[in-house]
């Protein structure tokens, strides 16, 4: 089951305070990225924080578990407190905080 926009919009509703958020889509499901960097995953519905120190402090009994098969294990973050505005968008600022800056993109190799 693909994630419905209906649910994307939401979140990124509840986030509209933070500038610098957004969601790309991916396979039928959506990346979230925050300040450059991919924070969580919106797969079936749900909403899955990369796992930070500050992810698991902020939640109360944290479930970890992967998005979908073979994915690393994320924080399920419960439908029910998404919409605590300020939670929410304190929550992903904390967790991209604590995530590693992206490498820069190597530019493209011309073809010969």
């Amino acid at each position: 089951m693909a994630t419905r926009t209906q649910t994307v919009d939401f979140i990124l509703d509840q986030l509209s305070d933070l500038v610098s958020v957004s969601a790309r889509k991916m396979f039928g499901d959506y990346e979230l990225w925050f300040d450059g960097k991919l924070v969580a995953v919106i797969c079936r519905d749900q909403l899955f924080l990369k796992i930070t120190a500050a992810g698991r402090a902020l939640t109360v009994d944290p479930v970890e578990t992967p998005p979908y098969p073979g994915a690393k294990p994320s924080l399920l973050i419960d439908a029910g407190r998404w919409d605590d505005r300020e939670w929410l968008g304190g929550l992903i600022q904390k967790t991209a905080y604590q995530l590693p800056t992206p490498a820069p993109k190597r530019p493209k190799r011309a073809r010969q």
